[in-house]
């Protein structure tokens, strides 16, 4: 047995490759550079300036997010204590911390709130009634907890902020309740008569308060889109709430109040409660009265202004000063920036302008750190991931991206937005980039903001009108990161067998096979190494296979070993096609997307505005060109629209439940007619605070 494997490079040197009968060789060390390295990685990952690998933990649908943020917490804690030295691990990209962030900043003002709530009902009641009635808030919460898993709704920043909501609500019937059965004690009734007798008064009223309310949120319950999806949480949260509060006012609270009302039956208001209670009776009936009691008699002039205000209301979005989108953007922990080069590229270039981005983030970190809690950083970690971006639907040495993770929300004194901007600003526009888009990871529905989808049969049409459409919206200021996914791939040079050729003795498989091993090369041998397994790959050195001069200058050899130059043998064609092809319905579909900053355009409105000039432009230029808006523009109509129909039919729904209470049919239009100025506080409220309609 022999054992002559060649397992380093002066073996493989050492080979023979020719010899003659003089003793005279050629080895392979005299015709070959011969190197020994791993292959060249594509795809790496760089954290903090150092090699890293990740390792992406997700929970399942039955899992509760805070226990698997805290299970992970502790296990990385317990391995870096135990690991050796130079191996480290470090929690990053943590999305999960933002909701539980958000859900702490949701708990903290639920208590104020009902803190608050205490404080105001104390004003006007004894501590211990004040309780009784504050009590059915955390009552209500909690029984609405209970029942919530059973209808498929868990805890989470949308429930929450129903709940929120609810504070107000579940405190209307309470609050009613509570003072009408103080009313029927102050005029003679036992603490018990009062409690029950002011129980039976209401009822009535509150029922059919409940019944309204049911109506109107029962139907947001039921809208489409994925916006509404998200949305119809809420109205299931305040069913649930409301329902348990409404049980527990008239089975719960009269008993509590009644034995309440017995101890202050006995007392002495305090001095406090007696000056309180006159400035109030002063200010109803003196302040607020005359108030009324002018309004009333100057109903016209009273009408006059609801309606200028009215007008007013409507006027601001109409004219632009209110803006409207899908759905509120939640300021996140993470930033990045998503780098697509051309089909081709080496890594090299790739790392050239990651390199470039990486130091505009450095500048970004040190232009707000000043505004920070004790002058904090505020980037904590960054990651480079080469060869990944998951809007190119593409890998390789060409895509990359740049993530960085911030200073919690709660902490930062900066916005996401402006931190985003300010570093697309420092990065400016690389040479030779496809696409460079600066942005967060989504924690929200809806999409993006720019999403338009052209389709057609012919592909050079549709690109074309990609390209106008492009440069159109290119032009409003606020636009940014433009790209669709219709982009050239790889250059290619395609080969074309002469007729004249076979009388060589060659044919197409033999000259396809020697380009392929001279250009992308061939395994030729695999020996072991210990654990490892080592590849012998024959290929021409790099810089002989770089152009399309060393294609032309490339022989191949036929049957008699004759060295034939290739464009002898082959017409060489230079062509470049498309990357990726993308069809919808058997036709060929470019989809444009951008964002859009929010404190400098609206989305809506350049959609809006495309949609009467320039879509008709394209569609008249290229008739066979489909246009179609997608994200956010198309969820929020369809979600709109949804919420308007829903919203009227429990409108319906409650006319004729008042027509029934109040045994007419005009009344109920004359309680309905208040609905619609709620408009006005609305849109004076989003205005004044600077807030978008959402």
């Amino acid at each position: 047995r022999f054992d002559d494997q060649a397992k380093d490079i002066a073996s493989f040197e050492s080979i023979v490759v020719l010899s003659n009968q003089s003793g005279s060789s050629i080895r392979l060390g005299d015709i070959s550079k011969i190197s020994h390295h791993f292959e060249p990685q594509e795809s790496r990952i760089v954290f903090n300036g150092q090699r890293a690998a990740i390792l992406n933990i997700t929970k399942t649908r039955s899992q509760d997010l805070l226990s698997v943020l805290d299970n992970v917490t502790a296990f990385v804690d317990t391995e870096n204590s135990n690991a050796p030295r130079g191996l480290n691990l470090t929690l990053t990209q943590d999305r999960s911390s933002v909701v539980k962030d958000r859900l702490n900043m949701l708990v903290r003002n639920g208590s104020q709130g009902l803190f608050l709530v205490f404080l105001i009902i104390w004003l006007f009641f004894s501590f211990r009634y004040s309780f009784w009635v504050t009590m059915g808030l955390p009552v209500s919460f909690m029984g609405g907890l209970f029942v919530l898993p059973m209808v498929g709704v868990t805890i989470n920043m949308i429930s929450m902020v129903g709940l929120l909501i609810g504070i107000g609500l579940l405190m209307d019937d309470a609050i009613v309740i509570a003072e009408n059965i103080a009313t029927r004690l102050k005029k003679g009734d036992k603490p018990m008569d009062a409690a029950y007798n002011g129980i039976k008064q209401v009822l009535p009223g509150i029922a059919s308060s409940f019944a309204t309310t049911l109506l109107v949120f029962g139907s947001l319950a039921f809208i489409t889109g994925e916006i509404g999806q998200i949305l119809r949480v809420l109205p299931i949260v305040l069913i649930i709430v409301l329902t348990v509060s409404l049980l527990e006012a008239f089975l719960v609270l009269p008993h509590h109040l009644g034995h309440s009302l017995s101890h202050m039956h006995r007392r002495e208001p305090a001095a406090f409660r007696l000056r309180f209670e006159s400035w109030f009776t002063r200010l109803q009936n003196q302040w607020f009265g005359s108030l009324l009691e002018k309004a009333v008699h100057y109903r016209y002039l009273t009408l006059g202004i609801v309606i200028m205000l009215m007008i007013f209301a409507i006027a601001i979005p109409a004219g632009g000063k209110l803006k409207f989108v899908g759905f509120p953007k939640i300021d996140g922990d993470i930033i990045e920036a998503r780098l697509l080069m051309p089909q081709g590229t080496p890594l090299h270039r790739t790392d050239d302008i990651i390199r470039q981005i990486t130091e505009a983030l450095e500048k970004t970190n040190s232009h707000f750190k000043q505004a920070q809690p004790d002058q904090q950083n505020l980037i904590k970690n960054v990651t480079v991931i080469y060869g990944e971006n998951p809007d190119a639907y593409e890998s390789g040495p060409h895509v990359a991206r740049v993530v960085a993770d911030l200073l919690g929300a709660e902490i930062r004194n900066s916005r996401i937005e402006d931190v985003t901007n300010y570093w697309r600003d420092q990065v400016g526009s690389p040479t030779d980039v496809i696409a460079l888009k600066f942005t967060e990871p989504t924690l929200g529905p809806g999409g993006r903001a720019i999403d338009i989808r052209l389709l057609g049969v012919d592909t050079e049409n549709v690109k074309a009108a990609s390209r106008e459409l492009k440069q159109w919206l290119g032009a409003f200021n606020g636009v940014t990161d433009l790209s669709d996914d219709l982009r050239p791939g790889k250059r290619e040079y395609r080969l074309h067998f002469k007729e004249a050729a076979s009388g060589l003795g060659l044919d197409a498989q033999t000259v396809s096979q020697q380009i392929r091993v001279a250009f992308q090369g061939t395994i030729v041998d695999e020996f072991p190494v210990g654990a490892e397994i080592y590849e012998v790959d024959l290929r021409f050195q790099a810089s002989d296979r770089a152009t399309l001069d060393d294609l032309e200058q490339f022989s191949v050899t036929n049957k008699n070993g004759d060295l034939i130059p290739l464009p002898v043998v082959a017409d060489i064609e230079e062509t470049r096609g498309w990357a990726r092809i993308h069809r919808i319905d058997s036709q060929r579909t470019v989809t444009l997307q951008g964002d859009v900053k929010r404190d400098i355009a609206n989305a809506q409105e350049i959609l809006t505005l495309a949609q009467d000039s320039i879509f008709k432009a394209i569609i008249e230029r290229y008739p066979d060109v489909h246009i179609d808006i997608q994200g956010q523009s198309k969820e929020s109509a369809k979600t709109g629209a949804s919420i308007v129909r829903n919203v009227l039919l429990g409108m319906i729904g409650v006319y004729i439940l008042l027509a029934f209470q109040f045994r007419g049919y005009l009344a109920p239009l004359t309680v309905m007619s208040v609905i619609p100025t709620a408009l006005i506080g609305v849109i004076f409220g989003h205005y004044f605070m600077g807030l978008d309609m959402t």
